[in-house]
């Protein structure tokens, strides 16, 4: 777009004629005395310094106070209209057409005429107004649009959209997409439809239909890829977690460490003879790349190993990789190493902090509660995660009371409640505590109508003033597009990144994808502030279908923060989803378990709708909770294993859940539930928690 004209000062004195239309007398002509001229410049100079200086005490009043998806539309529409700054006027311009009531037509509106400059943010402009015009059945704005997006900006990620839109039938503009910003959507999008296996496979194999086009390269029976192309395709395959196909695809040959890991770690996930495959591979990977980071991440998997032949795998790798806290972790926990040795040479190793745990809960399962103290003292909280610290002080005070030392068991859950304000271990510390009671989930609570409010946004704070600023306008398309382009498809290196793509993911809507990532983050980042931590508590906990989940909620009785806190576990807010063994939809419902609920069979269609899946699925945990006299754990617990397993844990010999919850928890012989059943309950607390939590 053109820049903004010239003021009407300039262009009267470049236009006499123009004065005398107006009505003015241009300077030097005749009219008006000396003194009358003279008072006149006098009171024009007066009043152009005083709409100066208004005009400064606004930008400076406004200095500092940044626009974000928090402010007010009518302060948006103010501003777009009487500031004297052109950056908010487009800033405000950019929020309201964000919003989601704003329709396509009004948002060409309201960005006509904010594409000026070099900004980036003017590329992000033409892309909005573009897509706003066609949405509005502009076709001819849009075409023109994409056009000077295009030529202004050729090598801003925007212009991957103008390349897409206006290669329709064009290949060589797809082809220049292609090749020009290989890793953003619209070029994956593309690669889908021209059936580019090879390029999906390098950039984005989880890009939604690109896994049969793989499969079906590998598999072509005309010409047939390169070996370099069947590696690339390999590694797409295996990202997936299309192990077998993936090992099919190589034929026989060996690949880079990282593509030799990631096919490692797929054939892992699956049983049998492919499970051998990936342990084969993963140590043929460590003997041959032994300095490798890879190397080191195969020696982790294969510490983890449970089958009868896992310590003979790990007696074969090279010595440097022996002598690791992975292998030598494991060793601890088999007994043929003294535990302390291993968590006083790698203090901040996550083998370390498993190996600690899985002693320190064997003890206390067996009542050995001074054995138990003893093992969670020997790391410090400040060289674990927030999460991993958190568990360890609950447990010091658990063991602490146990012990008859009660003033030291309060002195341990109290210092926990800055690390974890919501979750697991933030509930049972406020419990433990006497702060908080426990409660019947089918009991009223006065607080329920809060269970579907949404949490407050965030700024993203990625170091990245472009990034920042996209997310801060409500484009959280727009810079998740940055982010993946200029990573080239990569995948989030440390647990910073995580975090940060994450976030960009959930944005997005790709909630199964985004707090997955987040997951993972959390249990790696150092421990920041209570306000921090409970930031990420909020970030890895939003809520979605916030009507369906009410309306559920009611029609059974039950608190609805519990039905946030099975959906986030059971399938991270993804309708669509299904599990291996079938289970659909927000809470996982089996169609013979949501066919019984209801009545009668349900098609998975339904089950796939966010209001009828959740009815059913709150039905059934009213059901569990019925059976279970309103017990919490016994009843989120069934949902995972069955209430027939969980009734096997119950009885003599075994810890009561009504006066030992916690201890029970950690009973449960299957490790997917005990995880589970926490992870339920603590999202619950988190979901009921007030938007400050008192840090």
């Amino acid at each position: 777009m053109p820049a903004p004209s010239p003021s009407a000062a300039n262009s009267t004195a470049a236009n006499p004629t123009a004065a005398s239309r107006s009505g003015e007398t241009p300077s030097g002509s005749p009219g008006g005395t000396p003194a009358s001229r003279g008072a006149l410049l006098i009171g024009l100079t007066c009043l152009g310094t005083g709409l100066a200086l208004v005009a400064g005490r606004e930008l400076l009043s406004q200095r500092g106070v940044e626009l974000d998806p928090t402010t007010p539309p009518a302060e948006l529409g103010r501003i777009r209209h009487a500031s004297a700054d052109p950056e908010r006027r487009r800033e405000a311009a950019l929020l309201l057409s964000a919003r989601p009531e704003t329709p396509a037509a009004r948002q060409v509106l309201l960005l006509r005429g904010q594409g000026w400059g070099r900004d980036p943010l003017a590329a992000v402009v033409l892309k909005r107004s573009a897509e706003a015009a066609a949405s509005a059945g502009q076709a001819p704005l849009a075409e023109t649009l994409w056009g000077e997006l295009l030529e202004r900006f050729p090598q801003q990620p925007a212009s991957a959209d103008a390349l897409y839109a206006l290669g329709r039938g064009q290949p060589a503009l797809r082809q220049q997409l292609l090749r020009r910003f290989p890793a953003h959507p619209a070029a994956l999008a593309a690669a889908l439809e021209r059936g580019a296996a090879v390029h999906l496979a390098r950039w984005g194999p989880r890009w939604p239909g690109a896994e049969p086009l793989l499969r079906q390269a590998c598999a072509a029976r005309g010409p047939r890829p390169s070996a370099t192309e069947r590696g690339q395709l390999a590694a797409g395959l295996a990202q997936l977690g299309a192990g077998p196909a993936a090992l099919a695809c190589l034929r026989g040959a060996t690949g880079s460490a990282p593509l030799e890991l990631s096919l490692g770690k797929a054939l892992l996930k699956g049983e049998g003879p492919a499970q051998a495959q990936g342990e084969a591979r993963l140590l043929a990977l460590a003997r041959r790349f032994p300095a490798s980071p890879e190397a080191l991440e195969a020696t982790a998997l294969l510490s983890q190993q449970q089958d009868p032949a896992a310590l003979a795998r790990l007696a074969q790798l090279p010595p440097s990789l022996q002598d690791s806290a992975p292998v030598q972790a494991r060793l601890a926990l088999e007994r043929r190493r003294p535990w302390r040795g291993v968590l006083q040479r790698w203090p901040r190793d996550p083998a370390s902090w498993d190996l600690q745990w899985e002693l320190a809960r064997a003890a206390a399962l067996k009542g050995q509660w001074g054995e138990a103290s003893t093992l969670l003292a020997a790391l410090r909280p400040d060289q674990l995660p927030a999460p991993l610290a958190a568990r360890q002080l609950f447990w010091q005070g658990l063991a602490a009371e146990h012990l008859g030392d009660r003033a030291g068991a309060e002195r341990f859950w109290r210092q926990l409640l800055p690390l974890s304000p919501g979750g697991y271990y933030g509930w049972r510390a406020r419990v433990r505590l006497g702060e908080v009671e426990e409660r019947d989930p089918r009991e009223p609570q006065a607080s329920a109508a809060a269970g579907a409010r949404e949490l407050p946004w965030q700024p993203l704070v990625s170091g990245d003033p472009l990034l920042d600023r996209l997310w801060r306008l409500d484009l959280p398309l727009e810079a998740w597009e940055l982010w993946r382009t200029r990573r080239g498809g990569r995948p989030p290196e440390g647990p910073g990144q995580l975090l940060l793509e994450g976030r960009l993911r959930t944005g997005i809507g790709d909630d199964w994808t985004g707090l997955g990532q987040l997951d993972q983050a959390v249990l790696r980042l150092p421990a920041g502030s209570c306000r921090v931590q409970w930031q990420r508590e909020q970030q890895l906990n939003p809520r979605r279908y916030g009507s369906a989940f009410a309306q559920a909620a009611a029609q059974t009785g039950l608190d609805p923060n519990l039905l946030f806190g099975v959906a986030r576990q059971e399938s991270r807010f993804t309708a669509g989803v299904s599990s291996v063994v079938g289970a659909v939809g927000l809470l996982q419902l089996m169609p013979a378990t949501a066919a019984e609920v209801a009545g009668e069979p349900q098609s998975l269609e339904a089950l796939q709708q966010p209001e009828r899946n959740t009815l059913l699925g709150a039905r059934f945990l009213r059901q569990l909770l019925d059976q279970w006299q309103g017990q919490p754990f016994l009843a989120v617990a069934s949902y995972n294993a069955g209430p027939g397993a969980v009734a096997s844990w119950l009885g003599a010999g075994r810890p009561d859940p009504r006066r030992e919850p916690e201890l029970w928890t950690e009973a449960i012989p299957y490790p997917e539930t005990r995880l589970y059943t926490k992870k339920v309950l603590g999202n619950a607390w988190s979901y009921g928690l007030p938007e400050e939590p008192g840090c």
